[in-house]
This record gives structure tokens, C-alpha cells and sequence, in this order.
């Protein structure tokens, strides 16, 4: 009798457990949908503006979304927008009250104390901005043409060699850099590169000359298009280069 018992108790315990399991099995567990996504907000580069000061940003010619794909709007927004603006507003508070206020950019870079690093990043961070910006258009011939043309096949031998040694040149560097095209003080062109924000304009530069071309190696300048692929940016920034300006810059450096 009392094995019945013990049986009997066994098999609705085991009922129990059963119908438990199922029932967890087979319970919905309601996840609360998460709420409307964050619309980002495309402004317009017009729109934006430095603080009062001696340097104001650069316009640029095309708006954010124009360079897509090779730059895409929300990396082009947040680099003109605020990185660019941010170096604007710092650089002219760090001359203000010096006897830097009131200089042109070349001349502030001629004469900085390399010393001085909140001067030295900013007024970097300043010129090679707003080159870079300049040198990009959403419409481009591809290669350059004129003046510049025949100097870059005769110094580099085509415009595929110049090319090439550029893209070499940008992807052995480590960290962040600038890769320029510049006029050296002989008036030959030359491919040099500088870490940071440094510049051949700066009386620390390795190699010194006027920039005509500059490509920015920063993270903030690709890294939410290309994540480390940092080759395919350099291959994209050559389809948006606009080599009309970097001709007018090539001729403006050779009168000088």
C-alpha cells in the first residue's frame, strides 16, 4: 500500500513538472519594442560658422551628401562641422591678444614657436583643413590637366606613377598624418607626409614647400566609412579630388 502511495505521489509530481515545463516552454515573453530611432539631421555647410576671430571656415562648393559614396554625408557633415570648426574657434583664441592676430595663416605658420603645441595643432588643424576641403569636388576630371599635368609626368614619369607613389606614400604611415603635394622652396614637386597636424609650411618640417594637395589620414576623416580599411579611402579620395584647384594652386606656388 505504501509503495502505491509512494508511486501515486512520484507520478503527480511528475505531472507537475511536466505541465511547469510546458508551460515555460510555451510562455510568450513580451520585449518592449525600443523606441523611435534618432533621426540624424543633415544640416547645410553654409550653415555653419566659426566664433568671431581672425580665421573664419572656408566655404565649400558642394553639400555633405555630394561626395557619397567615396565620403559619405554624415563623415563629410561631422568633419567640416566640427572637427574643421573646432580648430578654427581654438586657433583663434590661442593667437588672441598675440602678436600672431591679424596674420594670414601662411604667415602665423612661418612664425609660430613649434614649441607651443595649442598654437602649433590648431593653426595646422586650421591650414590643412581647409586645403583638403578645397581640393575636393563631386565634380571631377579624374586626372589634372594643364601645367600641373606636365609637371607631374615629368617629376613622377605619368600620372599613374604619381599616383601610385602617393598611395604609398599613405598607406605605410602610422597613426595620423597629412600626405601633401607640395612645390618645394627648388619649385619641384615633391610627395612628403607629417604627422598630426604638422604641416611643410612649419619651420619643423622635414621637407618644406607649398601644400597644393592635401590628403587628411585622421581617423575622424574615414574611419566611419572604411573602419581600417584605411587603402580604400585613399583609392575613394582620388575619384573626388578636384584637380582644377589643385592646378591653381600648383601655378599660384610657382609665381612665388
Amino acid at each position: 500500500m505504501k509503495k502505491i502511495k509512494f508511486l501515486v505521489s512520484i507520478l503527480i509530481l511528475l505531472i507537475v513538472i511536466v505541465s511547469c515545463n510546458k508551460k515555460k516552454l510555451t510562455e510568450v515573453v513580451e520585449v518592449p519594442l525600443p523606441t523611435a530611432e534618432e533621426k540624424i539631421t543633415m544640416g547645410v555647410p553654409d550653415d555653419v560658422s566659426a566664433e568671431e576671430g581672425t580665421f573664419q571656415l572656408e566655404k565649400i562648393s558642394y553639400d555633405y551628401e555630394e561626395l557619397n559614396p567615396s565620403i559619405s554625408p554624415l563623415t563629410l557633415e561631422m568633419h567640416y562641422s566640427k572637427h574643421y570648426l573646432t580648430y578654427t574657434n581654438n586657433l583663434n583664441k590661442a593667437i588672441a591678444e598675440t602678436e600672431l592676430e591679424g596674420l594670414t595663416i601662411e604667415e602665423v605658420l612661418s612664425k609660430l614657436d613649434t614649441s607651443i603645441p595649442e598654437i602649433k595643432n590648431n593653426a595646422g588643424g586650421y591650414y590643412n583643413h581647409s586645403l583638403y576641403f578645397k581640393c575636393l569636388s563631386p565634380k571631377t576630371d579624374g586626372k589634372p590637366k594643364d601645367t600641373l599635368a606636365t609637371a607631374i609626368t615629368k617629376k613622377f614619369g605619368s600620372f599613374e606613377d604619381f599616383k601610385a607613389t602617393f598611395k604609398d606614400e599613405a598607406t605605410k604611415q602610422f597613426g595620423s598624418a597629412w600626405i601633401w603635394l607640395i612645390v618645394d622652396n627648388s619649385g619641384e614637386l615633391q610627395i612628403t607626409s607629417t604627422q598630426n597636424q604638422d604641416n611643410p609650411l612649419m619651420r619643423n618640417a622635414l621637407v618644406k614647400g607649398k601644400p597644393i594637395l592635401a590628403l587628411d589620414l585622421w581617423e575622424h576623416s574615414y574611419y566611419l566609412d572604411y573602419q581600417y580599411k584605411r587603402k580604400f579611402y585613399v583609392d575613394a579620395f582620388f575619384k573626388v579630388i578636384n584637380w582644377k584647384k589643385v592646378n591653381e594652386n600648383y601655378e599660384e606656388a610657382i609665381k612665388k
